[in-house]
């Protein structure tokens, strides 16, 4: 078969760009296929940010992504989680992370979106042997013994060895293969925004259990602060269609004053949470990656994480398959990276719905238990240390290009 490029990757989003660069990096031909237009993803809405472990930190430093980046990413230095209830403060027991603890330097970092789809788009305008197609939409594919073939909704028909499929929960790529998802929704949305505040945060991140879900304060450069606010859906939705005043007055009481006044910075965010997996990660001539294959609960802050994750050991399963001469879009292949990714993934899954159920509630005598638990560990140092190093990115099988 004639192909245009041996990888097709179909979702612009962060995975599907970051997944083009490792592979181009490798030596293969990439084609990543867009349905947005490329000054939407470079001009993304300001709401987001991610917490970057120190292993993505690796993989984005190998791929070259990292220098552009760095300016504009704040430090990590300790992240505090604790129980808590709007106006009462932090419950006793505590988990107390500190980067000092480890000798890998910061857990991570945080970047806001804008920052990091801008240098996405920089080093792929930059790189060889990738081909963007934006904005359009795959509206079919098809594989065969000699590799796959996608119709775009222009009529434009591509051809590769292999289709990644980067495209998020609602993937048409994995529908298309017929592969079903599993899963069930939290009854939560995550309210995203930033916030400037009058006190310096010291790099400290915070993540409060209130009953209605967890509440994120992730610091950013300057005297400001990322918020990823879970609610109730009903709840959630109301925050967030009210004018700013009234939802700096919904959001103070629970997000208290340890930081002086707040107040807010740029746009508002709402997005439904749940659990949805794949139920395999790859079919004929495809991959998953990201959301496509596993959409998880915010509440660890490794959603992103998990998808650099997928990249890194697809990039490394795939040049490993072409130097030994192996058809990298064949079963044997896929199934090596299906392997690799499918434990992780699933405690991953198994530990976010867990806490999210354990936590989501104001039952006194699991608050009772949660706090015991929490303070139990912290008093643990190896544990504890135990515990930063999976934060940071560090434990499990790595791929190369996070070592």
């Amino acid at each position: 078969m004639n192909r245009d490029s041996d990888i097709l990757i179909t979702g612009g989003g962060l995975n599907g760009p970051v997944l083009a660069l490792a592979l181009a990096r490798a030596g293969f031909t990439v084609t990543l296929i867009d349905a947005a237009p490329p000054e939407a993803d470079a001009s993304a809405a300001a709401s987001r940010a991610y917490a970057i472990a120190a292993g993505s930190r690796r993989m984005l430093a190998r791929l070259g992504l990292w220098a552009a980046l760095a300016p504009d990413a704040q430090e990590m230095a300790e992240i505090k989680v604790t129980d808590g209830r709007a106006g009462e403060g932090p419950a006793r027991g505590m988990l107390h992370f500190d980067s000092a603890e480890i000798e890998n330097g910061p857990m991570g970092h945080m970047v806001e979106d804008r920052h990091l789809r801008a240098a996405l788009a920089e080093a792929l305008g930059a790189a060889e042997g990738v081909t963007l197609k934006a904005p359009v939409r795959v509206v079919a594919q098809e594989a065969g013994p000699g590799g796959v073939t996608v119709t775009l909704d222009s009529g434009e028909r591509l051809t590769g060895l292999l289709l990644a499929g980067c495209d998020g929960r609602q993937s048409g790529t994995a529908t298309r293969a017929g592969i079903r998802r599993a899963g069930h929704g939290y009854g939560q949305s995550a309210i995203t925004c930033t916030v400037a505040h009058e006190l310096p945060h010291k790099g400290v991140a915070h993540q409060f259990f209130m009953p209605g879900g967890p509440l994120a304060i992730l610091p950013l450069k300057g005297n400001r602060s990322s918020v990823v606010w879970s609610e109730r859906t009903e709840r959630a939705e109301k925050i967030v269609a009210g004018p700013d005043e009234a939802f700096l007055a919904a959001l103070r009481p629970a997000f208290g004053n340890f930081l002086g006044q707040i107040r807010l910075e740029g746009a508002r965010g709402l997005h439904p949470l749940g659990l949805s997996l794949a139920e395999r990660f790859v079919a004929a001539r495809v991959a998953l990656v990201g959301d496509a294959a596993h959409g998880l609960h915010p509440v660890a802050g490794q959603g992103l994480n998990a998808g650099l994750r997928d990249v890194a050991a697809l990039a490394q399963v795939l040049g490993e398959a072409r130097r030994r001469g192996e058809d990298v879009g064949t079963g044997p292949v896929l199934e090596r990276y299906a392997r690799w990714r499918r434990f992780d993934t699933a405690t991953l899954a198994a530990t976010t719905d867990f806490t999210t159920r354990l936590f989501s509630n104001d039952n006194p005598l699991l608050r009772l238990a949660r706090d015991a638990g929490m303070g139990a560990i912290n008093a643990v140092a190896p544990l504890r240390r135990a515990m930063i190093r999976e934060a940071a990115g560090l434990t499990g099988e790595l791929p190369e290009l996070m070592r």
